[in-house]
């Protein structure tokens, strides 16, 4: 689907990237110095960056498997990231062997692990498509190749729209996706916040951008925004790591102390 030759992909490595850091975070092994250099500086400012990385990674992981018991055989993940596995099909083909997955992502470095995404269960699917959050009218056009989009789609947004300000229409890209997708359709979403570090993330906001990396933290009545007109599936907008614990196992350097991020999952209607 991707339309492009994964071996000829150039990488910037110039500059950091979120993908890239994310992977470093999670203690991987596709990321650069530059990458590694700046979450570094973000470990200066707040210690638990890594552990909200791995929070995130757990959210998406019980999500998936919330969904696939609930009868959701589709799923379209924007913002995918670079291949940790366990990725979004394995944990949902393991429910659901016909499980059908689209991945989707704009970073080159991701197209090019993309042949690791597409180890699907024989009677599932599992695609991979070069595209940005910003065009959802590709991610659509890419996704209906694949997907019946006349039957409900899960929708995950996982750690992807802080980096998307309101003035490049973070909300309008969401309703966009959103309205082609039918009745029972999900949309799931984790998001950074400085609801309870201000002072720190002001200073990780500004050292990212300077970096070239917009970041865009909303309070969790700007995040709860991106669910107006869904039904919030229990408990609601919440800190990520209190979604649902009990659907999974506690990440390692997790406390009950607040992770600065929140997740949701909500219904269409």
């Amino acid at each position: 689907m991707t339309g492009q030759d994964p071996t000829a992909v150039e990488i910037d490595t110039s500059r950091p990237h979120p993908a890239r850091m994310y992977d470093w975070y999670l203690g991987g092994k596709d990321n650069y110095p530059v990458d590694e250099e700046m979450g570094r500086q973000m470990l200066a400012l707040d210690p638990r960056v890594p552990v909200m990385a791995r929070v995130n990674r757990a959210f998406m992981h019980r999500t998936t498997r919330w969904l696939a018991e609930q009868g959701i055989r589709q799923f379209l993940d924007i913002g995918t990231g670079i291949p940790t596995e366990p990725n979004l099909h394995q944990i949902a083909q393991r429910i659901a062997p016909d499980a059908r997955v689209v991945y989707c992502d704009n970073d080159p470095i991701v197209l090019a692990h993309a042949a690791a995404l597409l180890r699907s269960t024989p009677e599932g699917t599992t695609e991979y498509l070069q595209a940005d959050v910003r065009d959802p009218d590709a991610i659509l056009a890419g996704a209906e190749q694949i997907l019946d989009l006349d039957r409900p789609v899960a929708l995950s947004l996982v750690a992807l729209l802080h980096f998307i300000p309101d003035e490049d229409g973070a909300h309008d890209l969401v309703g966009r996706l959103l309205a082609e997708l039918p009745s029972g359709s999900h949309l799931v979403m984790t998001h950074a916040t400085a609801d309870f570090t201000p002072e720190e993330s002001a200073a990780a906001t500004e050292k990212l951008k300077a970096a070239g990396v917009t970041l865009a933290l909303r309070s969790r009545e700007e995040f709860a925004r991106f669910f107006d007109g869904l039904e919030l599936i229990e408990p609601g907008v919440e800190i990520v790591h209190r979604w649902h614990p009990e659907l999974g196992e506690p990440v390692p350097g997790q406390d009950d102390g607040v992770i600065p991020g929140y997740g949701a999952v909500a219904r269409k209607r």
